[in-house]
């Protein structure tokens, strides 16, 4: 019998599940074979289950339209309550910095988090806000809105990595405020749309010392002022503003190095479209052991990977599947169910994930 995808909003009493279906925290909840009843439609509403898989029986059955997962997340009342978060706390904080940028004020730390909370209490648990924020990947990107999200990731990664409460708030401070060297930086460079020249470059490079130099006499934890400082430095000296090596690097700037890198290459630039978080984390087993941390480097990979389990993606050569196992080997090449078939994109060489839909 063949399978098709349609939305939660599109299943009906009497279908018959064609996959397991799983929460967003890994809960089984339904089993292939269920035929559905409304207390399992229920329980896919209750649970956020936005697409799921069911078999096509009838002959005069039309498939849905097609519609990606991130498209039915952002089309659900959750979504819309989040985003209109989100974007009220891009405001809050832009205001915030440009105060501090114009020696107005000093930073109101208690209220800064409170801003984040507001966000983060919109999420289940951090695979959700993560799931969250992939949902807002297109909206235009602003030096606001990347603090921000490094923010709400590094709140996350602290989680994974078992922080205490208050080293999880000077974490999440730090990537809220890493980049706000930026604001220093002429608009004409910030938002060019084409690679920057050497010079252009090397004005690029000092927001990092701007940074620090914003928040040295702020009252925040100096961990946080590191952070802005030692942001884009690589464990193997290859980063800036010093070549500082690993010993040398605080470790929440490495940390916040990872979440930083990792929300640059999965936004929307002026230059480029958003890269695939398979490819990144990709770009991170290769050559991620000698400029991150490995003790961080490794869980944060894991842990990625981990919350798209489940995600519908679509391969190189145009066919599109489930994400059903990760490779712990080989963690951007996890094992991808299209239809009957499985495809283990560690043996599959020629093949990639091209973009979760």
């Amino acid at each position: 019998m063949e399978a098709i995808r349609i939305r939660t909003d599109q299943a009906e009493i009497g279908m018959t599940v064609a996959s397991d279906i799983y929460t967003a925290n890994n809960q089984l909840i339904i089993t292939k074979g269920t035929i559905l009843d409304e207390r399992m439609i229920t329980r896919l509403r209750f649970y956020n289950i936005y697409g799921l898989f069911v078999y096509q029986l009838e002959l005069n059955f039309e498939p849905p339209k097609d519609e990606s997962y991130i498209e039915a997340l952002r089309s659900t009342s959750e979504f819309k309550k989040f985003n209109r978060t989100f974007v009220d706390t891009v405001s809050n904080v832009e205001d915030s910095f440009q105060g501090v940028i114009r020696g107005e004020e000093i930073f109101d730390i208690d209220h800064l988090l409170a801003d984040t909370d507001r966000i983060l209490k919109e999420g289940r648990n951090g695979a959700h806000v993560l799931e969250m924020l992939h949902g807002i990947r297109n909206y235009d990107d602003m030096t606001y809105v990347h603090c921000l999200n490094v923010s709400l990731i590094c709140n996350v990664f602290a989680g994974w990595l078992k922080l205490s409460h208050a080293e999880t708030r000077v974490l999440t401070l730090a990537g809220l405020l890493h980049d706000i060297g930026k604001m220093l930086i002429p608009k004409e460079i910030l938002a060019k749309n084409g690679r920057l020249n050497e010079r252009e470059f090397e004005v690029i490079k000092s927001h990092s010392i701007k940074g620090y130099q914003v928040l040295k006499d702020q009252p925040v934890d100096i961990r946080v002022k590191y952070a802005a400082l030692m942001h884009h430095e690589r464990c193997d000296g290859t980063g800036y503003p010093n070549g500082f090596r690993s010993n040398q690097i605080d470790d929440y700037a490495k940390i916040i190095a990872i979440a930083d890198v990792y929300d640059a290459m999965t936004s929307n630039r002026l230059y480029r479209k958003a890269i695939c978080p398979f490819d990144v984390v990709e770009n991170f087993e290769r050559d991620g052991y000698l400029k991150y941390d490995p003790k961080y480097i490794m869980i944060f990979m894991e842990r990625i990977v981990n919350s798209y389990m489940h995600n519908i993606v679509r391969l190189s050569d145009g066919r599109e599947g489930e994400v059903v196992m990760i490779n712990k080997l080989a963690l951007s090449k996890p094992v991808v169910r299209v239809g009957t078939t499985f495809v283990d994109l560690s043996k599959e060489r020629n093949l990639l994930i091209d973009t979760i839909l």
